[in-house]
């Protein structure tokens, strides 16, 4: 291991001769909006579906998949459930396939009969956000790319740098000025370019300017109003999905820290083509965890296109926007939003930590959420509850 990358990133630089091969899903069919349904040919449309702006509610694209029988048997090259997912073969670090981790005695401090954490800070570098850049950075080479840009400050930062590194990709990143340093540190080391910005909407419009003036290939959200990440990213959020009903698990509710819902799109879209498929007998519930009301407010009837003010420490979950996956995946599953504080995140940190799990702050306010819905009876005593922990507890430093 190199002791100069932080997060415990290994790098690899491929040469021409060197770089990864590209398998597309074969039974990719086209881009499917999910709130109008429309149907576009295979493409990068990295804001959206254009009829959905044009009436009011931006809405994010998502992959089609041919109808046909699937199963869950992974693959033994290549990515794991590669039917599943836009590209079977493409850019890896060794992402997925994380533990699901039985916590009983937390499990029984919390009122519940089963408790289990998926720890996707067992990734490659510390996050989940490596599901979608290995998935984004093989379609940005895919498509033939000259550079990879997006906006953020966090987890999507580090993974996105280290992708573009081990795809020999330039990755431009608009940052927040005051970056924590141990971030600034990784994105140094891991050669990709940082354009520091005061204002968060002026990240998406460098984002924004870079796409339609320079080509360069986007990763993240940069309109406004706000809609997902590009689809060929948040579709690597579906393995996690599709990894816990492998190893047996299939709860009756699905706590996920949520800022603008990539990973809870992924994760619905995920368990709603298992139940289609006859591979659960069930949705489960999913519970978008949030540091100040944003969703909550959404879903309580004030518009989706608002700014939602509001300041916290939880800040891979921070920023003021709602998006319409997120709302259309909790109100599908029957679930809802939650709101934790720092205060509460962090005794989850703590509830975590004496289990073993190091974690990010928000991935303990899934802790917090747990209780609290415990507490309104939205748990019942006999359910199983699944935490997804977004990364490892070194973000907070």
């Amino acid at each position: 291991m190199n002791p100069d990358v932080p997060f415990g990133v290994q790098l690899h630089h491929p040469s021409s001769t060197q770089a990864p091969a590209l398998r597309a899903n074969a039974w990719l069919q086209d881009l499917r909006c999910i709130h109008c349904g429309a149907r576009y040919p295979v493409q990068d449309m990295p804001a959206g579906c254009p009829v959905c702006a044009a009436q009011g509610t931006p809405a994010s694209l998502e992959a089609a998949y041919s109808d046909r029988p699937r199963t869950l048997v992974a693959s033994s090259s290549g990515y794991s459930w590669g039917e599943w997912l836009p590209y079977t073969h493409g850019v890896s670090l060794g992402e997925g396939n994380t533990p699901c981790l039985a916590l009983p005695r937390l499990a029984r401090s919390l009122g519940i009969r089963e408790l289990t954490a998926k720890h996707e800070g067992m990734n490659p570098t510390g996050s989940h956000k490596d599901r979608m850049s290995a998935q984004a950075v093989t379609r940005a080479l895919a498509v033939g790319a000259s550079k990879v840009v997006l906006a953020s400050s966090g987890n999507a930062a580090v993974s996105a740098a280290a992708y573009c590194a081990a795809a020999g990709l330039p990755c431009e990143i608009a940052t927040y000025r005051d970056m924590p340093e141990s971030f600034a540190r990784a994105l140094d080391r891991l050669g990709a370019r940082r354009v520091a910005f005061d204002q968060g909407l002026d990240r998406w419009t460098h984002v924004r300017q870079q796409v339609q003036e320079e080509g360069a290939f986007a990763l993240t959200n940069f309109s406004v109003p706000a809609v997902g990440s590009p689809a060929f990213g948040v579709e690597g959020y579906r393995a996690v999905a599709l990894e816990c009903v492998a190893e047996g698990c299939v709860p009756n509710h699905v706590i996920v820290p949520t800022a603008r819902g990539d990973l809870l799109w992924g994760l619905y879209s995920g368990l709603r083509d298992l139940l289609a498929a006859g591979l659960i007998a069930r949705l489960p519930r999913l519970w978008a965890v949030e540091p100040f009301a944003r969703l909550s407010q959404v879903l309580a009837g004030a518009p989706a296109q608002a700014d939602f003010s509001g300041s916290t420490a939880q800040f891979s979950i921070a920023g003021s926007t709602v998006t319409l996956q997120q709302q259309i995946a909790v109100e599908r599953s029957g679930g809802g939003a939650v709101v934790v504080g720092d205060a509460d995140a962090a005794r989850g940190v703590a509830a975590l930590g004496a289990q073993g799990l190091w974690v990010e702050l928000c991935a303990g306010a899934c802790v917090g959420a747990a209780a609290l819905l415990r507490q309104q009876g939205r748990i019942a005593p006999e359910d199983h509850v699944l935490l997804l922990l977004t990364a490892k507890g070194d973000r907070d430093a």
